[in-house]
């Protein structure tokens, strides 16, 4: 181990001098700013509605939403996720989850 490296930097030191600059932003700081940016969507689940203007963010739901209603199961598992929770044990189901479910599944009935 390097000594230097137990010993806190002296003001104005710089130890890594081809590190990240100072006030660069991070990857979450940056997607936060460009998923709030209003554009004008195409949906394609309603071809009656030819232009909605919404954000980057609901862009990219309903673009979820299609592939869900499309029968992408992982895009069923992350809508259900979002909206209910993720299940946190597979085998074990909460009294309030059965209850939830239950209701879920009565608005969706079978089709014959």
């Amino acid at each position: 181990m390097n000594d230097q490296n137990l010993i806190p930097p002296k003001p104005g030191e710089i130890r890594n001098p081809k590190g990240k600059p100072k006030g660069t932003k991070n990857r979450a700081t940056i997607l936060k700013k460009w998923i709030k940016v209003r554009v004008k969507i195409k949906d394609k689940s309603n071809p009656l509605l030819k232009e909605i203007t919404g954000t980057v963010e609901d862009e990219i739901m309903l673009a979820l939403i299609h592939k869900a209603r499309s029968g992408d199961v992982q895009a069923i598992k992350e809508i259900n996720d979002t909206l209910y929770g993720k299940i946190s044990d597979k085998n074990e189901l909460t009294e309030k989850q059965v209850i939830e479910y239950i209701n879920v599944s009565k608005q969706f009935p079978e089709k014959d």
